[in-house]
């Protein structure tokens, strides 16, 4: 957790808008949030902040930083900035990160090797049942499906995770608070267990809680969604759609781009099938997704077993007369797991273990196959 006034100054940084790399210069030279705004308007003209972003943090935005520090009152509401090592490792190395993310739900999520799932806001019925098939099938498979939460297709992937009981990301253009359209502010509020129960995913926005819907933020929402996820899988798009500019950015990104052909009278294929031309995979079953994201989500399990320094061969039981000695925290959460699924508070209880620490812990072993999740409960694998 971040001491109350470096995320009173993060917020404050978020706030400020505008071009992130000059932000994110700013906390890499000083290491964190509130040195970075203590540096002053001299540091702040040097990292490349422009006059309105430091008129911004001379004069902030106070409503909208307390608004957001009463956001994160709340249970499973997360912030994370540039300078944490929580932040997503593979949104870091894509083209223009977010300075901070707001996060609703479980947060280890972002660390999950993840498909995005795109697509039409008024797609055909075979393209809806596309979307819904293909998701069932990557979810199935162990990957986390992303998508926006828009209408259409992006609701189709987040329904079929959610009935696959898998894990879901939805990526917004609004505040982490807002489903637009309001229709799913059901479905953001399952996803982020804002409902009562156990989130199911994770909902993520870069802009403040309370920032209403505006036309400018969802091509940069789209940016965010191409670079926390492996691959980005097209379902069906117009020449000229979100889901076209998610699957170049994701390609600019060094990611995979997959592209489902459709009918040649269909317009809503016509994006897909130029995608192709352009050298996205055409792909006929989810199978081939999995077999091309496979290698790269082991290699990003790797940065996740780096990150909690844990060798991911502990999380199997109690070991063999040759084999090493277990981490003691993982020993302890093995112990505490049985056969039968149990929620995250009886795993705090059982261990003393904060949840932030647990899920971290719980998606390692998850990816090791070891751990299974059902319903926000956790077992370990028969």
């Amino acid at each position: 957790m971040h001491p109350d006034d470096d995320i009173d100054a993060l917020l404050t940084l978020a706030a400020a808008g505008g071009p992130g790399a000059p932000r994110r210069a700013l906390l890499e030279r000083h290491g964190a949030p509130r040195a970075a705004l203590a540096a002053g308007p001299g540091a702040w003209r040097e990292a490349g902040l422009n006059v309105t972003q430091i008129e911004a943090l001379r004069t902030p935005d106070r409503a909208a930083v307390a608004r957001a520090l009463r956001w994160l009152e709340a249970p499973h509401h997360h912030l994370l900035g540039w300078h944490d090592p929580d932040y997503p490792p593979l949104l870091r190395r894509a083209p223009h990160p977010p300075l901070a993310l707001f996060v609703a739900g479980d947060a280890a999520r972002l660390w999950h090797p993840a498909v995005a799932v795109v697509g039409s806001r008024s797609p055909t019925a075979g393209g809806l049942d596309n979307a819904y098939d293909f998701t069932r099938a990557l979810a199935a498979s162990g990957l986390c499906v992303a998508s926006g939460l828009a209408a259409g297709v992006d609701t189709a992937a987040h329904r079929a995770a959610l009935d696959a009981q898998a894990p879901t990301v939805a990526v917004l253009g609004t505040g982490p608070d807002v489903a637009y359209p309001r229709a799913n502010a059901g479905l953001l509020a399952r996803i982020a267990g804002d409902d009562g129960a156990p989130p199911a995913g994770a909902v993520v926005s870069e802009h403040l809680p309370g920032t209403a819907a505006r036309r400018e933020h969802f091509p940069a929402r789209n940016r965010i969604l191409a670079g926390l996820t492996l691959g980005t899988l097209v379902i069906e798009a117009a020449e000229r759609s979100g889901a076209l500019i998610t699957a170049r950015q994701a390609a600019e990104a060094g990611r995979e781009v997959f592209a489902v052909p459709g009918s040649i009278h269909n317009p809503l294929a016509r994006g897909c099938h130029r995608l192709i031309r352009e050298g996205a995979a055409l792909v006929e079953s989810a199978t081939e997704v999995i077999d091309a994201l496979g290698p790269l989500a082991a290699e990003l399990a790797g940065d996740l077993r780096h990150r909690l320094a844990a060798p991911i061969h502990a999380t199997a039981g109690p070991p063999g007369p040759a084999a090493e000695p277990l981490d003691p925290d993982y020993e302890k959460l093995w112990q505490a797991l049985g056969h039968d699924p149990i929620p995250m508070d009886r795993l705090v209880e059982r261990t003393g273990l904060t949840p932030a620490v647990l899920s971290s812990m719980l998606l390692l072993m998850e990816l090791d196959g070891r751990v299974a999740v059902e319903h926000g409960r956790y077992c370990r694998v028969r």
